[in-house]
């Protein structure tokens, strides 16, 4: 057998599906015509957005039947005229929205950077803290993260320590300082190759306290030789990062074939840089030190860096 793998829907695509087949289904199925019952266009990208999470139209449909049985109730009991379903009614057919909407980072903080994940419902936004304190040279890592992802951070670390040097700090640092790596929403487990160079962004981050750009999103395998390497589900961390409002997104050079098969609507409005090396994912998503004097780094003293730190998925 050949098992064939289908992305999943966009918005824009949810919203002419529901528009041309999803609703006329529903008012079929109940009894009703649409001189009952009107979806306007943005109670329908509220219910994708906050009343669904999936890659394809399930649930999508059964939130727009449990609007249609409401309003059929209401013509069977004699009510007439036409109901328009808006944004600001849905709480009323469908109670609190069910999911919480992507957000990005609200400003550049140190020792914080953005990721990009694959899940079963599609992509999401993944952020990796990293925090530096006085220890013996401990790497501890938390939030539920499998294997892979481990070895994600272990290499990340290897390659900041390997670059020292270059990176303005002193090698000394490494051994009097510990390092906690964590991924929150600890509650749902993690694992996957490719936030590698998310890992390796915060850890320079928290040792030499340049902030990491709010704005900007990455996803990428990272090698010991500081090669980034391809990844898989680009499309779906896309419109992650869109549905976040992030307009900056760094991806393996080696994905560009992927990038050209996403529809150009999804990337309008958005900077994709294709990366080869950690090195220029460091230079795009790291800003200049905030106050070097108000915050030493490792170059000046072996002690721990001010960093703050702040549904199984892959990344």
């Amino acid at each position: 057998m050949e098992v064939i793998r289908l992305t999943g829907y966009t918005e824009d695509e949810k919203l002419e599906i529901a528009k041309r087949h999803l609703v006329p289904k529903q008012l079929d199925e109940h009894g009703l015509n649409p001189e009952h019952l009107v979806f306007t266009d943005p109670a329908l990208r509220t219910v994708i957005d906050s009343y669904t999470r999936e890659a394809g139209l399930r649930n999508f449909e059964r939130e727009i039947a449990t609007v249609t049985r409401k309003i059929a109730r209401k013509v069977a009991e004699g009510e007439i005229g036409t109901t328009r379903v808006t944004p600001n009614a849905l709480q009323r057919f469908l109670g609190a929205p069910k999911t919480l909407p992507e957000e990005r980072l609200k400003k550049d903080e140190v020792g914080i950077a953005t990721g990009l994940a694959w899940t079963a419902t599609g992509g999401d936004v993944l952020f990796v803290e990293a925090t530096v304190m006085k220890g013996k040279g401990r790497l501890t890592m938390t939030g539920q993260l499998g294997d892979v992802m481990k070895e994600s951070a272990q290499a990340a670390l290897s390659w900041t320590r390997a670059h020292a040097r270059q990176l303005g700090l002193r090698e000394e640092a490494f051994g009097v300082n510990d390092l906690h790596v964590h991924v929150p929403e600890g509650a749902i487990p993690k694992d996957g190759p490719s936030a590698g160079i998310t890992m390796a962004t915060a850890i320079v981050s928290a040792f030499t306290g340049r902030p990491v750009r709010a704005s900007l999103a990455m996803t990428g395998e990272i090698t010991l030789r500081g090669h980034v390497l391809p990844i898989g589900g680009l499309k779906e961390k896309i419109l992650a990062a869109r549905r976040a409002g992030i307009d900056t997104i760094l991806c393996p050079k080696l994905n560009k074939k992927e990038l050209d098969e996403v529809p150009p609507h999804l990337r309008r409005g958005m900077q994709m840089h294709l990366v080869e090396t950690v090195d220029e994912v460091l230079s795009l998503a790291l800003l200049p030190p905030p106050d070097a004097r108000a915050q030493p780094g490792p170059k000046t003293a072996p002690r721990p860096f001010p960093g703050r730190p702040r549904r199984p998925v892959t990344v």
